[in-house]
């Protein structure tokens, strides 16, 4: 199993995600430095991650250069994990995650805050509602229920090929998961624990990324129909 982890300007908690990350289940963990401008990368490096650089700007456009490499690998993994570098996610939960992959029973399971534990403030009010609108159109539109857009998640290599995932900012998670339910891909969601991330948010820390990240989440729904 491969871990990719999108990061920009991360220096203060990618250490921590790395830590927190199961040693015995996992094979590469691959940050995927998105034009940080601080010591994101040398403290990735530092605490054993493999570092690739993005210098295009987006989240998307890191998680896919974190796919490039792993097709450069002559080994694929079976399954790769996303999660976050600002330790909001907590990455020892990754084993709840890849279990019903594991067994046979999903082939993407998403870490839903909505089911978990959400530490106060750790979530703005734009957030929560941005969620019950995205996974309610969702449900409305592609007949699938979800109930978060977390970044928090695992999917089977091969079916991650098989979405040809292409956004390349805000729209990549629910890029995912409507092309996951078009697909018809076996997706399950398991609680997940959140807490405040370290440092400040890029999107839903600004009124501009906010607005952004909402248009580009309610565009892609539509645009996928």
């Amino acid at each position: 199993m491969d871990v990719i982890i999108p990061a920009f300007n991360e220096e203060g908690s990618i250490a921590k995600v790395i830590q927190d990350i199961p040693e015995s289940i996992v094979r590469d963990i691959i940050v995927c430095n998105n034009g940080s401008t601080d010591a994101t990368k040398s403290q990735a490096l530092k605490h054993g991650a493999t570092v690739v650089d993005e210098v295009s700007p987006g989240y998307g456009s890191a998680c896919l250069k974190g796919i490039s490499y792993i097709k450069t690998k002559d080994v694929k993994p079976d399954i790769v994990v996303f999660l976050d570098g600002d330790y909001s996610d907590y990455p020892e939960e990754m084993t709840k995650l890849i279990s019903p992959i594991s067994s046979g029973e999903a082939d993407m399971v998403i870490g839903s805050r909505s089911l978990g534990h959400v530490e106060a403030g750790a979530m703005t009010p734009q957030q929560l509602f941005g969620n019950w609108l995205a996974t309610n159109l969702i449900k409305l539109f592609y007949g699938v229920r979800f109930t978060d857009l977390g970044p928090f998640r695992a999917i089977t290599w091969d079916k991650l090929l098989f979405l040809n995932m292409v956004d390349r900012d805000y729209g990549w998670t629910v890029e995912m998961q409507v092309k996951a339910a078009k697909l018809s891909l076996n997706s399950l969601e398991v609680p997940v624990s959140y807490r405040k991330r370290i440092g400040h948010s890029k999107i839903s820390g600004t009124i501009k990324g906010t607005i952004l990240a909402g248009h580009k989440i309610i565009w892609t729904i539509f645009k996928l129909l």
